[in-house]
């Protein structure tokens, strides 16, 4: 949870879900191995000093193959360490492509690919089990060989305390009474020895898992205040950013919003509309320059308190299991009904309500796929409307719905925006023309901003990305007339068929 979003560009949920289950599980091992390990140790201390008590010269026979048994179980250190890493990276790969696969189901349906994922996870799958094979011969080898070791101790003591007996040395019976005991001395030595290579698999996992845990966050504040008060002026300060080193996003980036202003970020894809977004909430440290919230900078405050004032409004909105009223609320867990209900019914005039089954109560299903996707953005705004932010990053929330429902997250949007700065990629014309400015990026740098009518009159690259993406949305737009009787033109000879008889 401390993470930041980097590392889980980084790291794959598969890998992660693998750490936080199966490794862990190994590593609570580690605790059971070492109480074990506790009376085992006090068993041989006192089968140790019977033995003494009995016959030293025998005892310390006995003691002599303890180092060989340790020496045999050492041996197996370093090939059970990396078998038991292999096994789990090897596990970590089939969970993730699991996972994988459950998530992307309907597109490798839709293009007919089950086979072909069938083969991925059966390559993955044997990987796996060759390599836990090979770790279960490894451990169920060191058995056998300790208790060969142990039983050349037993023909030593067997042989020399046949002499002692025949020499009148020892009485038959404190021989015999040797032989028993010395069973109870070998079996928690060769435990002990054997809880090594049992202790490498519980080892290598607990450094993958404070691997995980003490992996350090990139995004780092140097003070810890309380955004109280906050009125949503927001200022980019030459601001420099990478997500990758060596692959700048944005360079020397400067731009000031205004107090309760509406700005439409628009450009191609890639010039770093998005993640101008991304650096307000602190998803990403940035690498140089400044970035002011009310004139402050905003590695200054503390990140829980900056958050609940950033409200986000993503494209593909992300539900969670439960109710409808229980996702809005997800925001503020003391919310009550009143106040979800009031939120949702606010948002399109409350008519998107009437079409659940069960209204507030109705249940999203797993990422909301219960809903349709424009209902999941009413939820998405609903929930908004509970956190209360001051500065609002919309991501067009009407990009991929109907009319009908556009027109509903529209009125939500306005009701949600009502008061507040905002941040807006734009996607729609009906968001550009809302905007107060429009703000033109390429490649990380402002190349145009104003208002619409200032941009179209000045014929730059607002004029053309309107032409290309936004004029077509305009109820007034109305394609060129193609002049039936107009002769066609000759086709080219090179893009004729091969056929083609001339």
């Amino acid at each position: 949870m401390r993470r930041d979003m980097s590392f889980f560009d980084e790291q794959q949920s598969g890998r992660i879900v693998s750490r936080v289950t199966s490794d862990t599980d190994e590593f609570a091992n580690v605790v059971t191995l070492t109480l074990n390990l506790a009376s085992q140790v006090l068993l041989v201390v006192f089968v140790a000093g019977f033995l003494f008590y009995r016959n030293w010269k025998l005892a310390l026979i006995a003691l002599a193959m303890a180092p060989v048994i340790m020496a045999v179980a050492l041996a197996f250190r370093k090939i059970a360490r990396s078998t038991s890493t292999g096994a789990q990276r090897a596990m970590a790969n089939v969970n993730k492509t699991i996972q994988e696969t459950m998530r992307g189901i309907s597109v490798a349906k839709n293009f007919r690919q089950e086979a072909q994922v069938y083969r991925e996870f059966d390559d993955v799958n044997r990987q796996a089990y060759d390599v836990t094979l090979r770790q279960g011969y490894i451990y169920s080898g060191i058995f056998p060989i300790l208790l060969i070791v142990s039983g050349f101790g037993t023909v030593a003591i067997l042989y020399f305390g046949g002499r002692l007996v025949v020499d009148g040395s020892m009485s038959a019976g404190d021989w015999y009474l040797f032989l028993q005991v010395i069973a109870l001395f070998w079996l928690p030595l060769t435990s002990i020895a054997s809880f090594w290579s049992q202790f490498q698999q519980g080892l290598s996992a607990s450094e993958r898992v404070f691997a995980l845990i003490d992996a350090a966050p990139r995004v780092v504040q140097i003070a810890d205040d309380e955004l109280v008060d906050f009125q949503g002026e927001i200022e980019f300060r030459h601001v420099d950013f990478a997500y990758v080193e060596g692959q700048p996003v944005l360079q020397d980036f400067s731009l000031h919003i205004r107090l309760g202003e509406m700005v439409a970020l628009v450009g191609h894809t890639g010039a770093g509309k998005s993640t101008l977004g991304k650096l307000i909430a602190r998803f990403y440290e940035f690498q140089g320059g400044e970035i002011l919230l009310d004139g402050k900078d905003i590695r200054t405050f503390d990140l829980q308190s900056l958050r609940r004032q950033i409200g986000m409004v993503p494209q593909t909105p992300f539900l969670f299991s439960g109710t409808v009223a229980d996702n809005i609320r997800y925001p503020r867990q003391d919310a009550t009904d009143a106040e979800v209900n009031e939120a949702a019914q606010r948002i399109g005039g409350g008519d998107w309500l009437d079409v659940l089954e069960n209204g507030l109560e109705t249940q999203a299903g797993e990422q909301g796929r219960a809903l349709s996707m424009g209902q999941r953005q009413l939820v998405a705004l609903a929930r908004l409307l509970i956190q209360r932010p001051r500065v609002v990053v919309l991501d067009e929330a009407t990009a991929s719905v109907d009319p009908l429902t556009e027109t509903q997250i529209q009125e939500g949007l306005d009701t949600v925006l009502d008061d507040r700065t905002s941040i807006a990629i734009a996607h729609r014309l009906v968001t550009v023309r809302h905007a107060d400015r429009i703000v033109v990026l390429d490649h990380g740098r402002i190349v145009e901003q104003g208002t619409h009518d200032a941009l179209m009159r000045s014929g730059g690259q607002y004029s053309e990305l309107y032409n290309t993406y936004f004029r077509h949305q305009s109820p007034d737009y109305r394609p060129p007339e193609v002049d039936s009787m107009a002769e066609p033109a000759p086709v080219p000879l090179r893009a004729r068929p091969a056929d083609f008889t001339v």
